[in-house]
């Protein structure tokens, strides 16, 4: 959906250039937004790596183990079908470490292990259970309390202050990952949603049994 967003803005941006007669402009405009982009990403490697670096050190000396025994009040109550010691827990936690930290990129492939540890426990394949939708939605919304990549690209791009935006990304960002995992919880408990749930299934059986 997305490339036929961008797809779609591209050629509306060629026709209104054309038939305004500035369509040498969009093509300055693009060439330069290009180069400008370059010039992000490559001001962005630093901060990358060295969050990432640290991160991988935390796996490393235990501290992940720690942190997950430390939320596992927390974890239980988001994931009540995951297992304590299930790897799943760790990879949602270093996930969601990234995304506090801004860094959307690194969060990513720890966001696709988690997911893909998460499917191990789903009993159904073509159906998402609980934990994925609400890990889903937490990914997707998440409380981020330094937003580095956005402070990075501000001090590329010559902010006086880069780091002024930190206080209304926590408020933006928690009003959107509170919204998000009510939603998702609500929408589990409605009988629409819960004739396909895999856990609903499972617990079905077990009575059975």
């Amino acid at each position: 959906m997305i490339n036929y967003i961008w797809f779609g803005m591209i050629v509306i941006s060629v026709i209104v250039g054309a038939i305004t007669g500035n369509l040498e402009a969009v093509t300055n405009a693009a060439v330069k937004s290009a180069g400008t982009a370059v010039e992000i990403a490559i001001g962005l490697i630093g901060i990358m790596a060295l969050w990432l670096g640290i991160m991988n050190i935390a796996k490393k000396s235990g501290l992940i183990k720690l942190l997950s025994r430390a939320i596992k009040p927390l974890s239980k109550l988001l994931f009540p079908n995951i297992p304590e010691d299930h790897d799943a827990i760790g990879s949602i936690l270093m996930n969601i470490s990234a995304n506090w930290l801004g860094l959307g990129n690194a969060a990513t492939p720890l966001g696709l292990k988690a997911m893909q540890e998460l499917d191990e426990l789903n009993p159904s394949q073509d159906t998402a259970s609980n934990a994925m939708v609400t890990f889903l939605a937490i990914n997707t919304a998440s409380i981020t309390f330094i937003p580095m990549t956005i402070i990075g690209i501000r001090t590329e791009l010559g902010a006086t202050n880069p780091f002024e935006i930190i206080s209304t990304s926590i408020f933006a960002s928690g009003c959107a990952c509170i919204s998000a995992v009510f939603a998702a919880k609500l929408l589990q408990r409605l009988p629409a949603f819960r004739k396909n749930d895999p856990d609903a299934f499972i617990e079905k059986e077990v009575k059975n049994d």
